[in-house]
């Protein structure tokens, strides 16, 4: 599914490529195929996301302590420093139904080996092919798909093969994540794009996320980190399904500078540069709503703004616990405008304020006012819970901070899907 019509994310100012992908960006190719880590052979399992030529990229993973081999191997070709990947690399491959997690140093050798088997296939060095996995956490990952797959996906990578790529990623997403938008800098039209899974254990620490985004501007590694940095800071981290943070997580950017070859690299500071951070932030704020909306189970996007902090911080920790909490997403999967779980959220929280200067909003609708109940029309909120996005609002009255975090409601889907994950 490829998001063009987030009117949220598109307040960015930048125009959705119909149909775009990670592979909308000049200088891209993907594929995505059934290699076989799944055993429905009509289920699409690993994909391939690949550049004409070595490319600046930057990447931001999880901070779990039990990360991945794909993890530690990714990592590693960028740099090896938590929280400073940045290098060059030319490929990306993901494969989806084992994380190769918790594999001990077998599982690291077998994702370096997949990389090779992408490199020989490619003709590139090992290097510069990153790798990512999603799927069951503690299971041996076999090489034998990689062996089988990889040939038949590097005679498909196409422009035309984003959509596949972002499907095979998938685990127990129910629809494919992707989109693009234009931006343009002296007469250039350049583009970002990307692709993105997660629905279950999600809730980034830099969900289980990946994602895979792409462009053609030109930029030198360690400004797009700096980039991805702030844009992940402002989307994927402002996330929360289950409050469960994987142990895969991994976000890659590459920039392949096709859409001008002898433009200067965007230094920092510069219009080019923020144009750029303002339409990376664009598509990952889409891609992050794309997998709230999609959590496991969930039937609505719920979105939280909390304003009036005393700090940047304490507006983030607020509404975290009200996006974190139980009893606020069950209240909204049974239309209940019960505000005081929303307060007794922002209470535990950690926030300081003084609960008589507290404003609540449930869906534009005042339900409580300098802390106190305020007389509403209970029809009209069951109503407005009829919307696909519930937008829940607190004003705390301690300060000049605000945040923003999206979630989505607790359904009995949940349950049901987490307890037969590996049935």
């Amino acid at each position: 599914m490829s998001i063009t019509h987030d009117t949220y994310a598109a307040a960015f100012g930048f125009p959705f490529k119909a149909g775009g992908g990670v592979t909308s960006a000049r200088g891209f190719t993907a594929a995505g195929i059934h290699a076989g880590f799944r055993a429905n052979p009509h289920r699409l399992d690993m994909a391939i996301v690949a550049a004409q030529a070595p490319c600046p990229t930057a990447a931001v993973f999880t901070r779990n302590a039990f990360c991945a081999a794909p993890v530690r191997v990714s990592r590693d070709r960028l740099g090896g420093v938590i929280g400073e990947s940045y290098g060059t690399a030319q490929a990306v491959i993901v494969n989806s139904g084992n994380a190769n997690a918790a594999t001990g140093e077998e599982g690291v050798r077998t994702a370096e080996a997949a990389a090779e088997i992408v490199a020989e296939h490619l003709e590139i060095p090992p290097r510069d092919v990153l790798v990512a996995s999603t799927g069951v956490i503690g299971v041996p990952l076999p090489l034998t798909p990689f062996r089988h797959g990889v040939p038949e996906a590097a005679a498909k990578l196409s422009r035309e093969g984003g959509t596949d790529a972002a499907c095979a990623i998938m685990t127990t997403d129910t629809v494919e994540k992707e989109c693009a938008v234009t931006f343009q800098v002296e007469n250039t039209t350049f583009t970002v794009g990307g692709m993105a899974k997660g629905s279950g254990m999600i809730m980034p620490d830099m969900a289980t996320m990946i994602a895979v985004l792409t462009t053609d501007a030109p930029l030198a590694p360690a400004v797009l980190h700096k980039a991805l940095h702030a844009a992940t800071a402002a989307s994927f981290n402002k996330v929360t399904v289950d409050s469960d943070s994987s142990t895969n997580d991994t976000c890659i950017l590459m920039a392949s500078g096709a859409a001008a070859d002898t433009m200067a690299p965007f230094s920092v500071g510069s219009a080019a540069y923020e144009a750029f951070q303002k339409a990376l932030t664009q598509v990952c704020v889409a891609l992050a709503r794309a997998m709230a909306r999609d959590g496991e189970g969930a039937s609505k996007l719920v979105t939280v703004h909390v304003r009036g902090a005393a700090s940047a911080d304490e507006a983030d920790v607020a509404a975290r616990a009200v996006a974190n909490s139980p009893l606020v997403k069950t209240a909204v999967t049974g239309r209940d405008a019960n505000w005081g779980r929303i307060a007794a959220a922002l209470g535990k929280s950690g926030a300081r304020f003084d609960q008589h200067k507290v404003d609540i909003d449930i869906m534009g609708l005042p339900v409580c006012r300098a802390g106190m109940a305020q007389p509403f029309d209970e029809a009209e909120a069951r109503k407005r819970f009829e919307n696909s996005e519930i937008v829940l609002e607190a004003d705390l009255g301690a300060g000049e901070h605000a945040a923003t975090l999206w979630t989505c409601d607790l359904t009995h889907s949940y349950i049901d899907i987490n307890a037969d994950y590996r049935s």
